[in-house]
């Protein structure tokens, strides 16, 4: 009985910490100059700092981007990558892939008898595309100087930040199986650990080396990381930890321009990136659930969540599209108004399904935690959702010690052959690891308009597998349930993606609900707030922005100006 008062007690004062932070989350401006959306309130600053100066949401987008790179280390950097989604001014759409990409001499069988070199060694970094992605935003669309939109993140680096509530989170989550390497490792501990003990809260963090390489990069443009002193240290790092990846390998990366996705729902036009991201499966899922209309919330969540997980066995199926031809073709099959019938009159509204049922081919859906979203709009109607990460929490572990990036571990979001996972099942095939290949991703960055193409709402969502279901919901919430944005932000979250086959709900969601859905067969599980964050910005009717940030990260900002 104890233990049951002290759960609700703990989702009692959950809620009230998310609808405590809602209250700040949403920032209003008649001025409508634009909007921005982040983990961080600094970085946000410096996003509506560069709109003043007469900026777009282009150089908005880079100048908050490398600043979270910065403070929000544990998940992003110029050593990762990403997805973006780009509505133009004009309306016209652009997914940019910066993904990061497998060095030319990787091959399927790099891991065996050797997993755990996909996660923390050399040889678990893909080639990073972070600044790629930046500088192809900035080249078509920004209006500032390169420079002028690198200085605010070199600034912060330099001279420092506090540690802020959240960062002491994911310092604890990353270290407490007891590897110790903020303090031990001493490349980390130049920057979190200065005097041999790990830096707390409120404590200045700086990354010096770090300013001095976005400093090179402002000064000399983005090929100053892909070649040059900058590129030859990062391969020396790499190579001292086993890695194989070269010179050749960074100097020849690019973006890719993939096709964008889109569909109708209830009268809204809705917009995602295309394999390798998530956003199938996120617009697949909305498809599903466009046929219904139920005011019973056991009966609504329980149709969300089937239509999640045929959505997800879909996942299976998907892979880079620059080694599998028929991608582009099976995704549009995927969101046909027949191919969504067929999989709503399969849905029995009174019970679940075994996963066989599903017809899942593989799963191909790794968990990782170090992802940062970021959404920027201005009044001109260009507006950007973008997902930069280095996959798990600080990457690989490896710093680069004359340049402080953080590398990522990209390499394992590929599919290692003959390793089931934790639930038996084996990996998707077309998954595997081959040179220059980009590895599945759950990136899922959208943009909703209006019936007549105007501006509505831009999203995305951080959090792994999770931030497909994270974006839908809280595109459902505005879009069914006519909540604000940051009202559909503070809503507790459940999550499905069939494999395991287990409905996850944040602590506190409806007990009523809950009930429902283990009633229907549903194996069902609590899990603590914060696996997921979502972040975006919607244009209201009189051209105000509405900016809602993640109530569950306490230093997170929606700004607008």
């Amino acid at each position: 009985m104890l233990g049951l008062l002290r759960n609700r007690l703990r989702n009692v004062l959950a809620i009230l910490l998310l609808n405590q932070r809602t209250s700040s989350a949403s920032i209003l401006a008649s001025e409508s100059l634009g909007a921005v959306s982040s983990e961080s309130k600094i970085c946000s600053e410096i996003g509506i700092g560069l709109l003043a100066r007469g900026g777009n949401a282009a150089d908005a987008m880079v100048g908050t981007t490398l600043c979270v790179g910065v403070i929000g280390m544990q998940h992003s950097g110029i050593g990762g990558g990403g997805f973006m989604l780009v509505r133009g001014s004009d309306g016209i759409y652009e997914s940019i892939d910066f993904r990061e990409t497998a060095p030319a001499a990787a091959f399927r069988d790099m891991y065996k008898d050797n997993e755990i070199g996909s996660v923390v060694s050399g040889l678990a970094s893909g080639v990073p595309g972070d600044l790629r992605g930046l500088e192809y935003l900035h080249n078509k669309y920004g209006v500032l100087p390169w420079r002028a939109v690198c200085n605010p993140a070199i600034h912060v680096a330099r001279y420092g930040f506090p540690v802020t509530e959240d960062l002491v989170r994911y310092m604890h989550d990353a270290t407490e199986n007891g590897n110790t390497f903020l303090t031990d490792d001493p490349q980390f501990a130049i920057d979190f650990a200065p005097n041999g003990t790990l830096l707390g809260l409120g404590d200045i963090l700086t990354r010096k080396r770090y300013a001095n390489t976005l400093e090179t990069v402002a000064k000399h443009g983005v090929k100053a990381f892909y070649s040059g002193d900058i590129a030859k240290h990062t391969i020396k790092a790499l190579r001292a930890a086993n890695g194989t990846m070269t010179l050749s390998d960074l100097s020849s990366y690019r973006v890719s321009i993939r096709p964008t996705l889109n569909i109708t729902y209830k009268g809204y036009n809705i917009y995602s990136s295309s394999v390798p991201s998530g956003g199938s499966v996120a617009l697949s899922t909305l498809k599903i659930i466009e046929g219904y209309s139920s005011k019973d919330p056991r009966l609504s969540t329980h149709r969300l969540d089937e239509a999640m997980r045929f959505s997800y066995a879909a996942r299976g199926e998907l892979g880079d599209p620059d080694f599998f031809k028929n991608m582009t073709a099976f995704e549009a099959d995927l969101l046909k108004p027949k191919k969504v019938e067929k999989i709503r009159e399969r849905i029995n509204d009174d019970s679940t399904k075994n996963v066989t049922d599903y017809n899942p081919k593989g799963y191909a859906m790794p968990e990782n935690h170090g992802t940062s979203h970021i959404v920027t709009s201005d009044r001109s109607g260009l507006s950007i959702t973008l997902t930069s990460t280095v996959n798990l929490l600080f990457g690989s572990q490896l710093v680069v010690p004359e340049t402080g990036v953080i590398m990522n571990n990209e390499m394992n979001d590929f599919s290692i052959p003959g390793i089931p996972n934790a639930f038996g099942f084996v990996p998707s095939s077309i998954n595997y690891i081959a040179p220059l290949k980009r590895p599945l991703s759950s990136i899922t960055p959208i943009v909703v308009t209006h019936p007549n193409g105007t501006l509505y709402l831009t999203i995305g969502a951080a959090g792994g597998s999770r931030i497909i279901t994270s974006t839908v919901l809280a595109i459902w919430h505005v879009l069914d349930h006519n909540m604000t944005l940051p009202e559909a932000l503070v809503e507790l979250r459940f999550h499905d993606q069939l494999i395991p086959a287990t409905t996850f709900f944040e602590d506190g969601f409806d007990s009523d609900v809950v009930d429902s859905m283990r009633g229907r067969g549903h194996n069902v599980t609590w899990v603590k707030l914060g696996l997921s964050s979502v972040q975006g910005v919607r244009r209201l009717w009189n051209g105000t922005f509405e900016a809602a940030s993640e109530p569950r990260q306490i230093n997170s900002a929606g700004l607008a100006v």
